[in-house]
């Protein structure tokens, strides 16, 4: 009986069923239609926006400011301003170095190298003109060719092509200088030497990356340092030799006018990886020493008279901080771990002292000294031979224990 009257029933809301399906997706599909002819409110209003919005120019009428509106800052009126000019100055100031001038400097005491140390002019002795380069000045070569070369008219003086020309210093061709890479204490070439130096201290290694030059002279070493990846600093005085800095600095040699004195270097405490001072002492005859010779000795105690020059008769009443005050210096802006390098007198006077005119003993009492204050510097001696020798500084300061009374102690190490 249940399936007689229940299977009618089914089949009847089946289509029904099929035909809600059919309506809801014709509605569906319609309101698409109408919402994509544009007839939509919301779209009318988006269709409005796109209208106006259509020309870039937003703001036609502006122009853009980009000048700066703090209120703080004063302006100053072009009409406001005015240029001076100086005149030139005259020819003979060409090489005019204020504070290294050589007449003032001879006014000043020669003990300690004062007299070559700075010592600039009051101001109502100043130039007020522009100092004019050399007559036919020419922009020097560029690195590498200025280490070998630099025009005459730019450096134009002689006098070491004569004084050093067995030194292989410098060299006069045509209208250039050329500089061979020699020196006093490297006759076979800077390359020769830095390749002696490198059998003990480890130049190639990365270790060494910068090095001081005490009395430079045309800074060779520095400029053949240069090659090997080590940066020097040369400095030497304006002496009798009046153009040898100037000469490093046409080369392209880092190089100031400078001297070991009476007061600290300019830089600061453990700066360079190596310190050189190649022949720090020269002989000379001076009129007041009647037997023979007197050296000028800034290594181990200025201070006494003799117009600069250092007698080797050694006093007993030097100042206890007089004493080794330049190697004291030197240790100073030397790193822990550094090397100093020492070439010339008094090294290797067994073999020169005859030629210097001094006696064994006092050449034996000078490489003495020096040895001392090594020592009490806790430096390592590391190389002997010829005319060169090595120390090292001791890696650790602090366990530097030695004292003396010929150490004198500084309360700021760097104020220089």
């Amino acid at each position: 009986m249940a399936s007689k009257y229940h299977g009618p029933i089914n089949r009847t809301r089946r289509p029904i069923s099929i035909l809600i399906v059919i309506g809801l997706c014709c509605f569906c599909y319609l309101i698409g239609i109408w919402q994509k002819s544009g007839s939509g409110k919301g779209d009318k209003l988006a269709l409005q926006v796109t209208e106006q919005t259509a020309d870039c120019n937003v703001f036609p009428q502006t122009t853009l400011d980009f000048e700066s509106h703090h209120n703080y800052v004063e302006t100053v009126e072009t009409s406001e301003l005015t240029t001076k000019r100086f005149k030139s100055c005259e020819a003979k100031y060409t090489d005019y170095t204020p504070c290294h001038e050589q007449d003032r400097a001879m006014k000043f005491p020669r003990e300690d190298m004062i007299y070559r140390e700075r010592h600039c002019p009051p101001d109502d002795e100043k130039l007020r003109c522009l100092i004019l380069a050399p007559k036919g000045y020419t922009t020097p070569f560029p690195w590498p060719k200025s280490r070998d070369y630099a025009y005459y008219a730019n450096v134009p003086y002689k006098h070491l092509t004569v004084e050093k020309a067995v030194q292989n210093w410098v060299q006069f061709q045509g209208n250039v200088f050329k500089f061979p890479g020699g020196g006093t204490m490297f006759p076979r070439g800077a390359d020769a030497y830095i390749d002696e130096l490198a059998s003990v201290v480890p130049i190639g290694s990365g270790m060494i990356r910068t090095a001081l030059d005490t009395g430079c002279g045309v800074a060779s070493w520095g400029a053949y340092l240069l090659k090997r990846n080590i940066l020097a600093m040369s400095f030497a005085p304006k002496d009798n030799h009046e153009a040898q800095v100037q000469f490093a600095l046409e080369r392209g040699v880092p190089a100031v006018i400078g001297v070991l004195g009476s007061i600290s270097l300019p830089y600061p405490s453990r700066s360079f990886d190596m310190s050189h001072c190649s022949r720090v002492s020269s002989s000379k005859p001076l009129a007041s020493e009647s037997k023979g010779f007197a050296f000028w000795v800034e290594l181990v105690a200025p201070g006494l008279p003799s117009a600069g020059y250092l007698s080797y008769v050694l006093a007993d009443n030097w100042l206890v901080c007089a004493e080794g005050m330049y190697m004291m210096e030197v240790d100073r802006v030397l790193r822990p771990g550094g090397y100093w390098i020492l070439s010339g007198p008094p090294l290797n006077w067994k073999t020169y002292h005859r030629v210097w005119n001094r006696t064994k003993e006092n050449c034996r009492a000078e490489q003495r000294k020096i040895e001392e204050y090594a020592e009490l510097l806790c430096w390592e001696k590391k190389y002997e031979k010829g005319d060169v020798a090595i120390w090292r500084k001791n890696i650790n300061g602090k366990s530097c224990r030695r004292t003396s009374a010929n150490i004198c102690q500084t309360k700021d190490a760097d104020n220089v």
